[in-house]
Formats: C-alpha cells, sequence, structure tokens
C-alpha cells in the first residue's frame, strides 16, 4: 500500500481537496434538482410534496413571464459583451502605448471592479434620476433630450447594460492588454518593413493574435454577465412593471417573494443548462474559429 502511495503521490496529495470541492459543487444543484421536482412553500409545517416535472412544464409552457425573463437576460448580456468587448479593445490598445502615468491609470481601472455593487447602484441611482441626475443635467446642457432611464420600460435595462459596461470594461480591456503584452513583436516589425500602415497591422496581425485571448475573456464574461444579479436588484428590483427582470429576479421572485421553491429551484435549474450550453456553445465557436 504504501508503495502505491509513493507511485502515486501527484494524486494522493490534492485527492481531499478535489474532493471537498466536487462534493461543495455536486451537493448545491442535486438538491436544487430534487426540489424542483416537488411543491414546497418553504415551510417546516407543510413537507414537500412530489410531483415530477410539472413545475418544468407550467414554466416552458404556459409561464410567459419566464419567457420574457430569458429574453431579457440574453438582451442585457449581448448588449455588456459588445459593448465591453468593443471599448475594452480599445482601451487595451491606447494602455499598450508608453505615456506619462500609464501605471496609475491602470490602477484606477480597477476601482469600478473592486466597488461594492450596491454602493455603485446607489450612485447610479443618482445619476439616473430624472429631475435632480447628473446625467439628465449634462443632457440638458448640450440641448439633447432627457430621458427618464430607470423610470421608463423601454429604457430601464439599456441603462443597467450602461452600468454593466461601466464597472466591468475594465476587466475585458486588462485581459486584452495582458494579451498584447504577450505578444512576439516578429510579425509587427515584418509588417513594419513590408509598408504596412497602423490600421492594416492592427488587422491583419493584431487582432487574428489577440483572438484566443479576446474568446477566454468573453466567455469568461458571458458566464459573470447572465448571472448578474446585486446591480440589478439594488437598482430597480425588477421594475418598472418587470422590465428589468432577468432569469436571476425571477427566480429570486419565485423563491423568496412568493414561497414557490418548487417552481424557484426548476427556473435555476433551466438557467444552469442555459449557462452551461451557452459555456460549451462559445468554447465550441471560440476553438473553431482558431483552428
Amino acid at each position: 500500500m504504501s508503495r502505491w502511495i509513493e507511485k502515486n503521490l501527484k494524486w494522493v496529495f490534492p485527492a481531499p481537496a478535489v474532493i471537498f470541492i466536487v462534493v461543495m459543487m455536486a451537493f448545491p444543484i442535486l438538491y436544487t434538482a430534487w426540489i424542483s421536482l416537488t411543491e414546497w412553500s418553504m415551510s417546516a409545517v407543510t413537507p414537500a410534496k412530489f410531483i415530477g416535472l410539472e413545475n418544468y412544464i407550467n414554466l416552458l409552457g404556459k409561464d410567459h413571464r419566464f419567457w420574457m425573463s430569458v429574453w431579457r437576460t440574453f438582451y442585457f448580456t449581448g448588449l455588456a459583451l459588445v459593448g465591453e468587448t468593443l471599448i475594452g479593445l480599445v482601451l487595451a490598445v491606447m494602455l499598450n502605448r508608453d505615456f506619462p502615468g500609464k501605471n496609475l491609470l491602470k490602477t484606477l481601472f480597477l476601482l469600478p471592479m473592486v466597488a461594492t455593487p450596491v454602493a455603485i447602484g446607489m450612485v447610479w441611482l443618482l445619476m439616473f434620476e430624472p429631475t435632480i441626475g447628473y446625467l439628465n443635467h449634462f443632457l440638458k446642457s448640450l440641448h439633447l433630450p432627457q430621458s427618464l432611464w430607470l423610470a421608463s420600460e423601454g429604457s430601464a435595462l439599456a441603462s443597467l447594460v450602461l452600468v454593466d459596461i461601466w464597472q466591468w470594461t475594465p476587466m475585458m480591456a486588462l485581459i486584452i492588454l495582458a494579451g498584447l503584452v504577450s505578444m512576439p513583436s516578429d510579425p509587427f516589425e515584418a509588417a513594419e518593413v513590408d509598408g504596412a500602415s497602423a490600421w492594416q497591422t492592427f488587422w491583419h496581425v493584431t487582432l487574428p493574435m489577440l483572438r484566443p485571448t479576446i474568446g477566454m475573456a468573453v466567455i469568461l464574461r458571458s458566464i459573470d454577465a447572465l448571472k448578474t444579479f446585486d446591480i440589478i436588484y439594488s437598482m430597480t428590483q425588477g421594475g418598472p412593471n418587470y422590465a428589468t427582470e432577468t432569469l436571476n429576479l425571477y427566480g429570486y421572485n419565485l423563491g423568496f417573494g412568493y414561497f414557490q421553491m418548487g417552481a424557484a429551484s426548476s427556473l435555476l435549474m433551466i438557467f444552469f443548462a442555459i449557462v452551461m450550453g451557452v459555456v460549451i456553445f462559445m468554447n465550441w465557436a471560440r476553438k473553431g474559429a482558431l483552428s
């Protein structure tokens, strides 16, 4: 036995930690899956009643609010990803140049990411306030039409996307900047010798070499954006009139607002499958683009 342990030390030592992590991940998922097959109001008096797939059937076949929350979740994630990727790419290219205060600027970029989400929500609530908010004051000074921002069903979700872009674009920029810094110099020197312009060098040399980095950054950010809860809840609680209610918020409202824990658990299991499906698809697309 001791000889076997000596030969497999690389597996024996990390085994307890791996087992602990697997159990801690598997138990909540399995428990949620079980609750999703029951009708339970989170009461100690009334036990959970097994109803099979009824919660899933009701959500997928009869619940219009569920499908609208699916649409809002993808709308929010898609807009945020596009904005954060494009702006992050521009900022990364700018930060890749040498200029005074570069290190200080990179440090300041971290501030939106390390700030408390609820505090960020409160600050942006004041900025979005239609009557005394700074954003409408700024638009008025430029003689531009003012907006109701979070008070309007038409602009509330887009306003939350703006906050998300402000908070997480620095992360995208820093990841892409790391990819830029690690690039070899030979292709750029060859492009310069061939007389390529700055735009041609960026489009035909820099961007293709950055695709793996950008792809990984998009996958990481998409996972987090799909699960956004704190900013939305602290700013709108899903309103006005459910206009900003994403899957996370709908699941929260079902479980802790209406005490329908079975329905909430089934929604979260569907949400889990959606996130896994998106990640698998994006990873497959990334590998296909690189091959």
